[in-house]
């Protein structure tokens, strides 16, 4: 149906500017850009673009793939993203992996299960000291109690 990108002159089509999915729009299937999408409708399918805006009044039941995304509205379906902002009129109900910043603002309702993708950010001390903790082994129990030598008892004068 679309074999090429470019437009009616032969040109190629620049992929870095932002695609608007409104209120009064509903799209049925999957998204790819190589740019960046604000959505303000409902999507059905899963979004792969860079940049992602989910508007207040937005809705998306898919997977969203993407390097940045910010949330206002509602999302059923598992993230994966390096930075995600939540606001605080947010509705997430599914899993959501992140890279490398995670912000959410007071309010905001998320249902699932929210984690760091450890491959895209170098493990701190702290990831570190944590491993060392799980990791090592716990001390074998001696059999033997130790004996417990009274002291003498000393009266006052």
């Amino acid at each position: 149906m679309f074999r090429s990108s470019k437009n009616g002159n032969g040109n190629p089509l620049s992929h870095s500017g932002r695609s608007y999915v409104g209120e009064t729009m509903q799209v049925d299937g999957d998204v790819r850009s190589t740019g960046s999408l604000d959505v303000a409708g409902l999507i059905n399918g899963n979004i792969f673009v860079d940049d992602l805006v989910l508007k207040d009044t937005g809705s998306i039941r898919g997977v969203i793939e993407v390097n940045k995304l910010e949330v206002n509205g509602h999302v059923d379906g598992k993230i994966i993203a390096n930075t995600v902002i939540v606001g605080k009129d947010a509705v997430i109900k599914g899993d959501l992996f992140f890279r490398s910043t995670l912000k959410t603002e007071e309010g905001a309702d998320i249902d699932g299960y929210i984690k760091r993708d450890a491959n895209g950010k170098s493990k701190s001390e702290e990831d570190i000291d944590i491993e060392q903790i799980i990791q090592r082994p716990t001390p074998v129990k001696s059999k033997k109690k130790p004996k417990l030598v009274p002291e003498p008892h000393k009266e006052a004068v």
